[in-house]
């Protein structure tokens, strides 16, 4: 699981967490924000490239955090190396082949960062595999009122070992532009000329896909049986334009160890504290990995070793709101017609416009006036062309 902006935000503020097999309460001291090597790594028992994430904690007014480039790292299973190797993108590792975990060995992570520093985990084993049994989606109220889609999951372990689940899905929907036309305007090298022309790509119909970002924990281990039945991962306000036409759901399900469990409950109970902005700020924590060299220094994250399940869900608008209308659009749609000379002759708005790819083209402006002046009516980008608010490229699992 990445460790969203949020949670690094989160992870500002300076509070202990030792997490050494039990869970309890526990109790917060309040620091100076330093920093701290972030680790984010879930190695699990897909037969692919293992992933492991570093970076450094940042501040409110930075926009992201800064990777943790050039550190070698590996794992250790019973006298056995896994290494990996750093990726085309900055701070993210990749095993330098396929890799499943397997649920009788114990791993180890090690880090050498590029100053000489080195880290290490406690061994981590895989708790059990366990399959999703279903995902569905129901038309419901949810707690506030507010007419929506719920989506739900249903999982069970016989052999009663699971007790502890966390959830994550990546979403993909699809976006019609409700304003599209074939025609496209041109910003020509001439002074002040736009002119038509055909589209050159599809502009009409685009895909977008994005991560969750919440941590959705189940514990079953005050219950007669590992069962989980009709847990909430997802809901979908009526007006929210992602389900407009059709929408998908992938979730997948980690089977975690109880220490991890407490972790991801903390991170999350910290990140959602109405404290957050108060005189006492919670949430920086640190996980199962230490410094080798400094017992003092923090490490933010946790290696986890989990069992994967994943289940990809599909449907329409019309499944669940036949003969209704479509939630608002992502984008405001309204018509202008800006004109294309200033009264001081110089190039007006629609030069502008279409030059800095802010316009597109509905129709001839047959009747000009002082409101709407000039030749075209437009309208704003993301209104006639989704590549603004996605990709033109279907997925390769996108099914009809």
């Amino acid at each position: 699981m990445k460790i969203k902006t949020w949670t690094y935000k989160v992870l500002l503020f300076s509070t202990y967490v030792f997490l050494w097999g039990c869970v309890e309460e526990i109790s917060f001291e309040t620091q100076d924000l330093e920093s701290a090597l972030v680790v984010e790594a879930t190695i699990t028992d897909e037969l692919k490239q293992q992933e492991i994430r570093l970076s450094r904690t940042y501040e409110f007014d930075e926009g992201e955090p800064t990777p943790e480039t050039g550190a070698r790292v590996w794992l250790e299973s019973e006298g056995a190396i896994i290494s990996f190797q750093e990726s085309s993108e900055a701070g993210v590792y990749l095993s330098t082949s396929s890799y499943a975990a397997e649920g009788n060995r114990s791993y180890e992570l090690h880090i050498e960062t590029n100053d000489g520093s080195s880290y290490n985990s406690r061994p981590e084993q895989m708790v059990a595999q366990v399959p999703i049994e279903s995902v569905y989606a129901v038309r419901e109220a949810n707690d506030f009122g507010d007419d929506g889609i719920s989506i739900f999951v249903d999982s069970f372990d016989p052999s009663g070992l699971a007790d502890y689940y966390r959830f994550e899905y990546e979403e993909t929907y699809k976006i019609i532009a409700p304003l599209w036309t074939a025609t496209s305007m041109i910003a020509s090298d001439e002074e002040c000329l736009v002119t038509l022309g055909e589209r050159e790509q599809e502009e009409r119909v685009c895909f977008n896909t994005e991560a969750s970002t919440n941590v959705n924990l189940v514990n079953t281990s005050g219950l007669s049986e590992s069962r989980v039945v009709r847990h909430l991962v997802r809901f979908i306000d009526a007006d929210n334009f992602i389900i407009s036409h059709r929408y998908s759901i992938l979730l997948r399900q980690y089977v975690q160890s109880r220490e991890a469990h407490t972790f991801y409950r903390l991170l999350d109970e910290l990140s959602q504290s109405e404290s957050l902005f108060s005189q006492n700020q919670p949430g920086f924590f640190a996980g199962n990995i230490s410094s080798n060299s400094n017992a003092d220094e923090k490490v933010v994250g946790y290696f986890d070793v989990a069992g994967v399940s994943e289940r990809r869900l599909y449907f329409n608008y019309e499944d669940f709101f036949p003969n209704e209308p479509l939630p608002p659009y992502a984008s405001g749609c309204t018509e202008i017609a800006p004109e294309l000379y200033t009264s001081a002759g110089t190039c007006g708005p629609l030069y502008s416009g279409v030059r800095n790819n802010e316009l597109r083209y509905i129709r001839l402006n047959d009747a000009p006036s002082d409101i709407f002046p000039g030749p075209y009516i437009v309208v704003a980008r993301a209104c006639g062309d989704c590549t603004a608010l996605g990709t033109n490229i279907p997925p390769d699992f996108w099914e009809e």
